[in-house]
């Protein structure tokens, strides 16, 4: 009998905590997932460490993936799973990582940088997702160190280089 509770009420559960990630108590419209634009300038990496060199400046230590989703990642996931068993990437993106040589990247001071989820206050129960929520190179730095609940490198982020230097970082959330 408990088996069978747990086995409905776990579900349930869930469900009613990832909807809280999602929804607003306010009933405001509030901005949805969206994918990042890729443009020439885009690159998508796993962040290994952010380093202060001289004169204050920041280099960005980080391992460069591909990053498919929708219809590509079904593709990329054929291509690289064809024997799994299914059709596509159970939850719509697909990450390939066949070198994981690291790159260090210039940044620049007034970089913007676009988080989605992370550890605000080391209470569990204020992560929650706010869609392309600006954070400074400070904070960011802080975000790095703080794994305690979540670790932000876990997550691919979309980086823009311009002129050597990275101009735009941009958390990719995946569920």
């Amino acid at each position: 009998m408990l088996k069978k509770w747990l086995a409905v009420t776990i579900p349930l559960v869930l469900i009613v905590v990832m909807s809280s990630f999602s929804t607003s108590s306010s009933g405001a419209a509030e901005p949805r997932y969206a994918p990042v634009e890729q443009t020439p300038d885009t690159k998508v990496v796993y962040i290994e460490q952010l380093n202060t060199v001289a004169n204050g400046k920041h280099e960005l230590v980080a391992d460069e993936i591909q990053w498919y989703e929708g219809e590509a990642a079904e593709q990329a996931f054929l291509e690289h799973e064809p024997d799994a068993g299914i059709d596509g990437p159970p939850d719509g993106y697909y990450i390939v990582n066949e070198d994981h040589e690291l790159t260090s990247y210039k940044v620049a001071q007034d970089v913007k940088i676009l988080m989605q989820i992370y550890d605000r206050t080391g209470d569990v129960e204020d992560m929650d997702i706010r869609w392309g929520e600006l954070v400074t190179l400070e904070q960011f730095q802080n975000i790095l160190q703080n794994t305690e609940w979540i670790d932000v490198r876990d997550f691919p982020f979309h980086i823009t280089v311009k002129d050597g230097l990275i101009v735009e970082m941009v958390q990719q959330y995946i569920p």
